[in-house]
C-alpha cells in the first residue's frame, strides 16, 4: 500500500502522538458511541451526566452532520480517491486521531443503538484495552447478535449502566 505523502510511520506517530494518560486521573472518563444520524445519542450523553456528575464524558463527535461521512466520502470520489486512500489523507487521518486520543484516555465505554461500523470498531478497541463496555440496545433491536456478549453490560435500561458503573 503506498502512503500518503501526509501519513506518519509507525515511530513518527509514538514520537508526535505519544499515548495520553486519562486527564482525569482517578475520574472515570467514559467514551459514548453511537450514530451520528441518532438524535437520541445527546440525551443519553445528558442523562449519564446528570447521574454521574464526577465523571468525564465524550461524545463530541457527535456535533458532526448527520452526513458527515457521505460529504466526506463525496468530496474525496471528486478528487479521484478510493477509499482506501482516503483513509491515509489529513481529513480521514485528522478526524481518526481526534477520537483515538479520547478512546485512550477512557476507562469506560457504551455503544447507544442502532449505530453503524466505527462505533462497533470502538467499542472492540475498547473492550481490547479491557475498558469497562456497555451496549444500550434500542427498542425495536429484532436482530440478535452473540458477540454483544463481548460487553459487560447489554442492557434497553441505561438505569442499569449507570446503577453499574455509579
Amino acid at each position: 500500500m503506498e502512503m500518503s505523502k501526509y501519513e506518519l510511520t509507525g515511530e513518527q506517530q509514538e514520537r508526535c502522538f505519544p499515548p495520553l494518560k486519562n486527564p482525569c486521573f482517578v475520574r472515570p472518563y467514559c467514551y459514548i458511541m453511537g450514530s451520528l444520524a441518532n438524535p437520541g445519542v445527546r440525551g443519553v450523553a445528558s442523562h449519564l451526566r446528570e447521574a454521574l456528575p464526577m465523571w468525564g464524558f465524550f461524545d463530541d463527535w457527535h456535533a458532526a452532520h448527520p452526513e458527515a461521512d457521505e460529504q466526506w466520502r463525496n468530496y474525496e470520489m471528486f478528487k479521484g480517491h478510493s477509499y482506501e486512500k482516503a483513509l491515509r489523507e489529513p481529513a480521514a487521518q485528522n478526524v481518526y486521531l481526534f477520537d483515538k486520543t479520547h478512546l485512550d484516555m477512557s476507562t469506560h465505554g457504551l455503544l447507544i443503538l442502532p449505530s453503524g461500523r466505527s462505533a462497533h470498531m470502538e467499542i472492540g478497541y475498547l473492550r481490547g484495552r479491557e475498558c469497562a463496555t456497555a451496549i444500550l440496545l434500542d427498542g425495536k433491536h429484532d436482530r440478535w447478535d452473540v458477540m454483544y456478549a463481548f460487553a459487560d453490560i447489554v442492557t434497553r435500561d441505561i438505569k442499569e449502566v449507570i446503577e453499574a458503573w455509579g
